[in-house]
């Protein structure tokens, strides 16, 4: 048995003082209203910090230097591990848009990492490739194309590892290719698309229910000659059922628009993203990717026509919301975790702090810097 204790911990109540949290294996047995020792558990002193759930990631392409493109264990492995480092507890590995052999091979290993017990690893992300070449941004034009039954059925029918598939809802085909993600429980997310607003309203009805970072690869308010009409980034922020996550490492959304998002959505449906690369949380200076360059704290294509992925982790997206966003520590904090989590539909074991629920816990100082990470009740990261 743990008792965290010392510190002020986020519940779904809001923040708790003089209270402790007691882990037992793998899930907290308690949230306590006192700081006064338990018989038999390791005292872990929060000295002050702030105690909030574990990061939930539903967008990360790599870390430490390698990329879950590459598809080996060893590669998912070494990335996890180090995006751990840095608050994150739980993750959905992310392909960018690849060929069907590169994302069996992922799955392969997707398959065997969640059959492991107390497993960070909660599905797979496929980003494309069925998007809209326009807007490919970073995105391997090569390898992007319509919507494919010949390629979805199958996969879909193999696994079900994979629990979220970005696209752009304009597409061809992409009205059955919906359809059949939901069926077999796949979140639909609008990505890299020039959908207008009709076509995002389409999309919504079809099951496309959650924005693929937000403002980046989308079109946006525009003339057309003389006349003006929304884009997407405005069709989604008008639907309200709309969920949307945003890259909150100050660069790819500018703060001001990360808090004017957040004003407008609210907590409920803003997630926040790190959309990292391999040389996120690591010494590397080279992407997977021959073609991204790394400068200006970014990662970008090397004739700078696009941003291409960030170098941002966890705890920097906490940093970024409250420090440069003026979002409060405890709105940042659910929107790296709770809603992430009921998104997911993994809410009922992950994403707050309460009793039987996953050990994930993080504790921030008053500078907002991560000092202590928990995950599954072990113990990845101690600088208290």
């Amino acid at each position: 048995m743990k008792q965290i204790y010392n510190g002020k911990i986020l519940t779904p109540s809001g923040w708790l003082t003089d209270g402790s949290i007691l882990v037992d294996g793998s899930r907290i047995v308690e949230v306590v209203n006192t700081n006064l020792p338990i018989a038999e558990a390791e005292r872990i002193d929060a000295k002050g910090g702030a105690i909030v759930p574990g990061g939930i990631e539903q967008h990360c392409h790599g870390g430490g230097g390698r990329d879950f493109m590459e598809g080996t264990e060893e590669a998912f492995r070494v990335a996890i591990k180090a995006h751990m480092q840095h608050g994150t507890t739980a993750i959905f590995p992310t392909l960018s848009s690849s060929t069907m052999p590169m994302i069996y091979a992922a799955v392969e290993t997707v398959e065997n990492l969640m059959k492991e017990p107390d497993t960070p690893v909660l599905g797979l992300h496929l980003e494309g490739h069925y998007l809209n070449p326009v807007f490919a941004g970073g995105q391997m034009l090569e390898n992007i194309k319509n919507p494919d039954p010949e390629e979805y059925i199958p996969l879909l029918n193999s696994t079900d590892v994979v629990k979220r598939w970005s696209t752009a809802p304009e597409l061809p085909g992409t009205e059955e290719f919906a359809k059949y993600c939901r069926e077999h429980g796949v979140l639909n997310a609008i990505a890299h698309t020039k959908a207008n607003y009709h076509e995002v309203l389409q999309g919504f009805k079809w099951g496309y229910t959650h924005a693929n970072h937000l403002f980046n690869a989308m079109r946006g308010f525009h003339k057309n000659r003389e006349f003006k009409h929304e884009g997407t980034v405005e069709s989604v922020l008008d639907i309200e059922d709309i969920t949307v996550e945003m890259i909150a490492d100050g660069i790819h959304v500018p703060p001001v628009m990360l808090h004017m998002v957040y004003a407008i959505k609210g907590v409920e449906r803003t997630t926040l993203i790190t959309d990292a690369l391999a040389v996120a949380a690591s010494q590397s200076t080279t992407a997977f990717d021959p073609r991204v360059i790394i400068e200006d704290g970014v990662c970008k294509l090397k004739d700078r026509s696009a941003l291409a992925g960030s170098i941002a982790t966890m705890d920097r997206l906490v940093r970024t919301a409250v420090q440069q966003a003026r979002i409060p520590l405890e709105d940042a904090c659910r929107m790296v975790s709770e809603t992430p989590a009921k998104i997911m539909n993994v809410y009922d074991r992950k994403g707050s702090l309460q009793k039987n629920k996953d050990a994930d816990i993080c504790i921030y100082d008053d500078k907002l810097e991560l000092r202590y990470v928990m995950a599954m009740g072990k113990v990845v990261k101690n600088e208290l």
